[in-house]
């Protein structure tokens, strides 16, 4: 039986694509700035902050639980302005054989949409959906824009 699933959700910004794509493309280490609540660290493991491939570790609290991990693979597509974050460690692997997050975003009026979307295999059927990395992905996305509109 496969325990593969698909997970997203959409969040309408006001920042221009590129500038939240370039957020995620080479300067993930702003993200703590724009929602310290919910990340607290970035740090590059292998590689550097832009280039495809390269590993960081996110430090991050969810749900009032402090100190997570999640070290991530990292894959760009320019053309489409989508950052996926491939766990290959952390907390999450407790949980999910597999686990991919996206962060696309679209042109949409004057600003943009961003498409949020998690791929996962669960370790077992009683595993929950990830409904709260959803949430989490949402908050960084609106903490994003946030430091974007600052930033003007």
């Amino acid at each position: 039986m496969a325990l593969k699933y698909k997970l997203g959700t959409e969040v309408e910004i006001k920042s221009p694509p590129e500038k939240y794509y370039n957020i995620f493309k080479g300067q993930a280490f702003h993200v703590p700035n724009a929602v310290p609540d919910h990340i607290q660290g970035v740090d590059v493991h292998e590689g550097d902050w832009e280039t495809h491939g390269s590993v960081k570790i996110w430090k991050y609290t969810m749900e009032g639980k402090s100190d997570l991990v999640f070290k991530e693979k990292v894959e760009y597509d320019d053309e489409n302005r989508s950052a996926t974050l491939i766990a290959i460690d952390g907390d999450v692997m407790q949980e999910y054989k597999s686990f991919k997050g996206t962060y696309q975003v679209v042109p949409k009026g004057t600003g943009s949409l961003a498409k949020l979307t998690i791929e996962y295999e669960k370790l077992s059927d009683d595993v929950p959906a990830p409904d709260k990395y959803i949430t989490l992905m949402v908050n960084v996305t609106k903490g994003i824009d946030e430091l974007i509109a600052k930033a003007k």
